[in-house]
């Protein structure tokens, strides 16, 4: 029998939001993780907020929609709050209720720059690893680095001094390099490509510490582009980890970290170098001592965990090309979805029995 179309729709609803998202949906394990996250940071948002004057949206409700954005590849905040509006499931994760009002897409960006210029994302990328604590190695992590396109074009790289002529569309053949030109869009770019046959593009450097056991992230952060910025962000990242502990480490990593300096220090950090051997027409920095060790070929094993996360920050986040202009800001989004990145793995890891836990790296 066919049935009947209802032009008019009820005019009152007795589900609520809670009842219509499934009691199996991945997004309430993130919600439960997200929720205990973001009660810890509570006293590190009244310290962001005036006593008085006109009330902003909650902190709680902005991370909670960028995490929605991340995790759905939502592609403007504009759209963003627009699917927050229709979106039922989007608007259970955020906290608002079936009738309430949704903010304009101006004023929810207006208050997202509160955070951006606050060192929240670390606190928040912070209690996150708290959280995923019993799932991560404290002993053999994996470092390495990834070109983040920055949101500025190719002609806004003009010459410093202001001698360029025309309007920088037309390039071929002039000797630009960063040190006589910046972009006028984004002073903090770079120009600077990460292999040989490559086009250089105007960049930022993302850095990550990865833990060897499940692939989580435990060290993030962004800098310039440059030639030594890999191996100076991961020294920052170890000295970091290091503080305060006597017990040794490893850290692997590929060979472009196959230097004396680089090497040299982290051993005095107390950190075994598991580094690739640069031996092509050239001594390597490292020795039988520790590449005949059988922890140096599980660490080069374990290396592919650090690309795993950085696909999914370029494929599924939003870092292959960055929407926000300078080092702050971009700094910000990596350590946010580096934190997303972990918080989506969770639910499943805590899922899996213990013995399917066991640690897997030297």
């Amino acid at each position: 029998m066919r049935g009947d179309e209802r032009d008019q729709d009820g005019m009152f609803s007795y589900i609520s939001l809670e009842q219509r998202v499934p009691q199996d949906h991945p997004l309430r394990s993130v919600r439960r993780l997200t929720d205990a996250v973001l009660q810890s940071l509570s006293p590190a948002f009244d310290a962001l907020y005036s006593d008085s004057g006109r009330p902003s949206i909650a902190p709680e409700y902005i991370l909670r929609a960028l995490l929605l954005q991340v995790f759905y590849s939502v592609r403007s905040e504009r759209l963003l709050v627009e699917q927050i509006d229709y979106n039922l499931l989007f608007r259970w994760f955020v906290g608002l209720g079936m009738d309430d009002a949704v903010w304009n897409h101006a004023v929810f960006s207006k208050n997202r720059d509160r955070l951006l210029t606050s060192d929240v994302a670390q606190r928040f990328f912070a209690e996150v690893n708290k959280q995923a604590k019993r799932f991560m190695s404290d002993e053999h992590f994996t470092v390495d680095g990834t070109l983040i396109q920055a949101w500025a074009s190719q002609k806004s790289f003009r010459s410093k001094d202001g001698s360029d002529d025309g309007d920088g569309t037309n390039f071929h053949g002039q000797k630009r390099s960063n040190k006589t030109h910046e972009s006028t869009t984004d002073a903090d770019a770079r120009l600077y490509k990460k292999s040989y046959g490559k086009e250089s593009k105007l960049s930022y450097l993302g850095h990550a510490l990865v833990e060897n056991r499940n692939g989580l992230i435990a060290a993030a952060m962004v800098t310039h582009a440059d030639g030594h910025a890999e191996r100076d962000a991961a020294l920052l990242m170890l000295a970091e980890k290091q503080a305060g502990r006597s017990r040794r480490i490893t850290v692997g990593a590929d060979k472009a970290y196959d230097s004396k300096d680089f090497v040299s220090t982290v051993r005095e950090l107390n950190v075994t170098p598991h580094v690739t051997m640069n031996d092509k027409g050239r001594t390597s920095n490292l020795d039988r001592r520790t590449t005949r060790q059988p922890g140096y070929a599980v660490s080069l094993s374990r290396r592919w965990l650090v690309e795993k996360g950085f696909g999914w920050l370029k494929q599924t986040g939003p870092l292959r090309q960055v929407k926000l202009r300078g080092l702050e800001k971009v700094d910000w989004l990596f350590v946010f979805s580096c934190a997303a990145h972990n918080l989506i793995r969770l639910p499943r890891l805590m899922a899996q029995p213990p013995e399917m836990l066991r640690e897997k790296c030297a």
